[in-house]
């Protein structure tokens, strides 16, 4: 199984950070994983509030966890609660179901990590890691939903017909 680089992932960040400073968002904080949720690189700016590194984590670990982003997985929150009751209890309370959490795709479509972001709004924390991700020249989930079956995100229960 391929996995992010170092380089690649710092890339990401590096890119969050500086777009989020140029769209005038709240101190920003980002995390980048490999496959398994395994911490790749992870930067907070000066003035962002505690607990950053955990909220990030659980997006990133979110998107992995149910292959989709952490938006929609706070989506799926709303409309199976128990579901994602017994997810969030397997995952030891890591999975937190909030905007801002994304995989992160090769030239090919394949899974090579996750990034979370976290200080401003989930639509902007979402924009960021499209951004991220796009800067490092990789792919997210909506770049690759033309790839077949394996590669589409159900994106609410039912809303995709499928």
């Amino acid at each position: 199984m391929a996995s992010i680089t170092l380089e690649q992932a710092n890339r990401i960040i590096e890119a969050i950070l500086k777009r989020g400073a140029e769209m005038d968002c709240r101190p920003m904080s980002a995390v980048v994983v490999e496959p398994g949720c395994v911490v790749k690189a992870f930067q907070k700016e000066d003035g962002a509030s505690m607990v950053r590194f955990e909220m990030a984590l659980g997006k990133a670990y979110a998107a992995l966890a149910l292959s989709r982003s952490s938006k929609l997985v706070r989506i799926r929150q709303e409309e199976k609660p128990v579901f994602m009751k017994f997810l969030i209890a397997q995952s030891d309370d890591l999975l937190f179901c909030e905007g801002g959490g994304m995989q992160i795709r090769d030239k090919d479509g394949e899974v090579i990590g996750a990034v979370g972001v976290t200080g401003d709004t989930e639509d902007k924390d979402e924009q960021l890691c499209v951004h991220g991700i796009h800067s490092a020249g990789l792919k997210t989930d909506d770049d690759v939903q033309h790839m077949g079956r394996k590669y589409r995100t159900r994106m609410t229960s039912g809303a995709d017909g499928k």
